[in-house]
This record gives C-alpha cells, structure tokens and sequence, in this order.
C-alpha cells in the first residue's frame, strides 16, 4: 500500500518560539524550526487541552506520535508525568528536541526518531495513560495517515486512557466508534479542530 505523502501544515506566520505555559518549567521556550508548515499547537489550546486533562499528570505514561517542536508531550512532562515518549521523523526537529531535554534535564523524556504510527503499533497494549496525534494536515486532509493513527493509538491506550487529537476537520461519532473511540470532549481554534477521545466501553 503507498504510504501518505507526509506534508506539513500549511502556515504563513510560524512563530519563532512557543512556550511551555504550566508546570516545573512553565514559561520556558520551545524554538520553532523555519520548516514550510510547521506549526506548533497553540498556546491557548494547549491551555483547554490540559484543562480537560487536569494539570497535574502525575504517574502518568504519554507518548507525543508527531513530536514537532515537543509542545505536547514536553508540557504533560512540566506537569509530572512519569514517561513521556517524544517520536518524530525530522532530523533538524530531533535534534532540536535533543537539545531542549538536556536544557531541561528532562529525565522522564525520551526521544525516539520515526514514524509516529510505527512507534504506537510497536506498543500495542502497553496501557498507555495519554496519546497526542497531531499529526501532518497535507494537502488532502491525510485521511489514511489520521485513520493508521487512531487505530495504532487505541491498540497502545489503556482501558480509560485518553487520546488527543488534532485535525483539520471534526471528527463524528460513527466515525470513531468504528475505530472503537468516542469523543469526550472537542474543540476549535480557527482552522484547527481538537478532540478528546476515549476508548468505546466493552460490549
């Protein structure tokens, strides 16, 4: 099967940095790379985003699939979180993400170059707390790519674990039950949509 042409999102004002808004390194910066289309999830929905999870992820194993910048994943770690799994492709983005976990001494990150959707199919049933999925817009919406994510992402999920995605439309219902989800809370920030799901109870 091909695999979908992995494009970043389109943008014309990618900040210069992003910042860390809570936790032991609240208001520390996050450099944005100049890569055409690479925009970080904005400040404000990272702030309903970890309101909606709670802003203390003590205990709690999280795994960011499209790493970016690392503004997800790096802020579940500010607030506690005991694991935090960063997966990204680019080089340029891996190495920066190196750069900002030694500046932090960030013990409980880890990096790992790849695909986002290998590393969660590596981990199917590993029971983790927190999945984030932003992954790459494209052209067309990256229907195949969003759909391998979600499937990969609830095989790795604990049984009430949560997954946050991102995405250039909104998700339904039917949609996500047939991928064994359901949505527990969603939002919306311009062109961006952004969805809590949880795992469908057993049937």
């Amino acid at each position: 099967m091909k695999k979908p042409a992995i494009t970043r999102r389109p943008t014309d004002r990618a900040p210069q940095e992003v910042r860390i808004i809570g936790g032991q390194w609240k208001r520390t910066p996050l450099p944005v790379a100049n890569l055409p289309g690479l925009r970080p999830t904005p400040a404000r929905v990272r702030e309903t985003l970890f309101n909606w999870l709670g802003q203390d992820m003590g205990g709690l194993r999280c795994l960011d699939a499209f790493a970016g910048t690392g503004a997800l994943g790096l802020e579940a770690a500010s607030r506690g979180a005991a694991e935090v799994l960063l997966v990204e492709s680019d080089a340029q983005l891996v190495k920066a993400l190196g750069a900002i976990k030694g500046k932090l001494k960030a013990d409980t990150v880890r990096i790992e170059r790849g695909d986002g959707v290998a590393a969660l199919q590596q981990r199917r049933g590993q029971a983790l707390d927190v999945v984030f999925l932003d992954p790459p817009f494209g052209d067309d919406g990256n229907p195949v790519l969003f759909n391998a994510a979600l499937i990969a992402a609830r095989q790795a999920l604990a049984e009430h674990g949560l997954i946050y995605l991102e995405a250039p439309r909104g998700w339904t219902g039917d949609e996500l039950a047939q991928l064994g989800l359901q949505l527990h809370r969603q939002g919306r920030a311009g062109l961006v949509h952004f969805h809590l799901l949880q795992p469908l109870p057993p049937q």
